[in-house]
């Protein structure tokens, strides 16, 4: 049912809770969930404009606003938003009976795609903008990054050569020191002077476009994890005053949050601590991370699902990656590799705790190497070679090797629209009179690392987290959660 502006739905979820004392017990929770329909205008600004990344996003979602295409050596290409979930998805919302032509009853599946499920803002609706430490225009940054067509980047000079990033927040003692040579284009001044500064950049961009909503997405380069542990926001607010200097991703999530920005960090540093998830709560504004799950970790997590759901203990595997792209350079120093190390490890823990029969308490260690080398010549066409080798019947051993040849940057783009627009639409969202937040964890999905709202309890399982997100969305739209155990039709 609708009221002025909003959608309404009922959702009874189910669970079954568990004590050794007791026989199971099915639990129902009744749930009202209210979607603002009202799409506001929504601005987007990436920090890392001019990556590879940034670049790709800005391309893509102009080459799709104009509906471009373009020549390839392997004939006419046409832009699509291929690889992304909110655009290329469809989901099963219910079935339909019929009868076939002799009059037998039949049951169809009925499919709908994500995005008409709730409205959301369109990625060609997103006004673009952010910062970057070099400061190259965006069509001599495309060229820069080697990514897209030469045919297409031609088609969107006009737009692109007037695209400037503004100055970005810079700090070398947390980036690799192969940066420095990039980094023309900086804000100067103490921590919160910085801060501040940053705050000014969004005020005016949600003032120059008219925008009622902006999102900040970092998609700069990774970090090294920031050793001191920001237990509270007074903390934070503390060292601030202090004028301590902070990672940059923390200043640009702090003035974010001000603003009541979405932040959304998509590097493995660990910017989302305590403190910003209390600036959020604060604030009443959102923020999600973090590394984007793009390509290897995703197959990664959905083999996890494959050989564990199989009863095969998985009991070691090994991770190799060479790239070329500026990500790859940053990458090259161990400090800032740490933390994409620490981000892909991580991503099969839950898969690994559900099972005590492959993993009993004490044994659920398994070797779990990852290495990524810069091999400047192939640019940002990544490779990926992992080896899976489990322990089978009787101790028998089986091991899958896959390689994986990838455009990494083509590979992230549509995650990090999909991102920007479930950010968005989550923030239209309540569940029982309450906002969704201020980690808006069904953006689980996306990220490598996932913050929740509950620490103690975070989902890496790819099958469980598309579960989740889609039975969510479809909540929203009213429709029913499929169980799948098909007793209807005598399976």
């Amino acid at each position: 049912m609708k009221d002025t502006g909003s959608l309404i739905n009922h959702y009874c979820e189910r669970f079954t809770l568990i004590d050794e004392k007791e026989a199971p017990k099915l639990m129902t929770i009744e749930h009202e969930l209210k979607t603002s329909t009202a799409v506001p205008k929504c601005g987007l600004m990436m920090i890392g404009l001019g990556g590879n990344n940034g670049t790709t996003v800005t391309c893509g979602i102009l080459a799709n606003k104009n509906k471009l295409s373009w020549l390839t050596r392997r004939g006419e290409a046409s832009a699509n938003y291929f690889g992304s979930f909110s655009q290329s998805v469809t989901v099963k919302v219910g079935m339909r009976q019929s009868k076939d032509p002799s009059g037998k009853k039949t049951m169809e599946d009925i499919y709908k795609p994500v995005k008409d499920l709730l409205p959301m803002v369109k990625p060609e609706d997103f006004v673009i903008g952010g910062w970057d430490i070099n400061s190259m225009d965006m069509y001599n940054a495309t060229l820069r990054a080697k990514v897209l067509e030469p045919g297409l980047i031609q088609q969107l000079e006009k737009d692109l050569i007037k695209m400037k990033p503004l100055p970005g927040v810079y700090n070398l003692a947390y980036i690799a020191s192969n940066q420095e040579d990039r980094a023309n284009h900086i804000k100067e001044g103490t921590t919160s002077q910085l801060i501040q500064q940053v705050q000014e950049d969004i005020k005016n961009f949600r003032t120059t476009n008219k925008l009622e909503r902006v999102v900040v997405l970092w998609t700069a380069n990774t970090e090294r994890y920031y050793e001191k542990d920001i237990s509270n926001l007074e903390e934070l607010e503390k060292l601030i005053k202090e004028n301590a200097p902070l990672p940059p991703s923390v200043v640009y999530g702090v003035a974010a949050l001000r603003e009541k920005a979405i932040f959304l960090n998509g590097s493995p540093q660990n910017t989302i601590h305590p403190a910003l998830i209390e600036l959020a709560h604060k604030q009443g504004s959102y923020l999600a991370g973090s590394d984007f799950k793009s390509g290897q970790t995703k197959y990664k997590t959905a083999m996890g699902d494959y050989l564990i759901g199989s009863g095969i203990p998985i009991r070691s595997i090994v991770s190799y990656n060479h790239l070329g792209n500026n990500d790859g350079k940053n990458l090259s120093e161990p400090h800032t590799f740490r933390s994409k190390e620490l981000s892909k490890v991580s991503c099969l823990e839950d898969a690994i705790m559900s099972n005590k029969i492959l993993y009993p308490k004490g044994q659920e260690h398994i070797d779990h190497t990852v290495v990524i080398k810069y091999c400047p010549f192939v640019g940002d066409s990544k490779r990926a070679m992992d080896e899976y080798t489990s322990e089978i019947f009787l101790q028998g051993t089986n091991t899958i090797v896959s390689y994986n040849v990838c455009e990494d940057s083509l590979l992230a783009a549509p995650i990090m629209i999909d991102i920007c627009v479930f950010a968005e639409l989550f923030s239209r969202i309540s569940i029982d009179s309450k906002p969704m937040g201020p980690v808006l964890s069904y953006l689980s999905f996306f990220f490598k690392a996932p913050v929740t709202n509950h620490p103690e309890y975070v989902i890496n399982s790819l099958g469980r987290q598309k579960d989740m997100l889609s039975n969510f969305l479809k909540a929203c739209a009213g429709y029913g959660t499929e169980d799948n155990t098909m007793m209807a039709f005598d399976f």
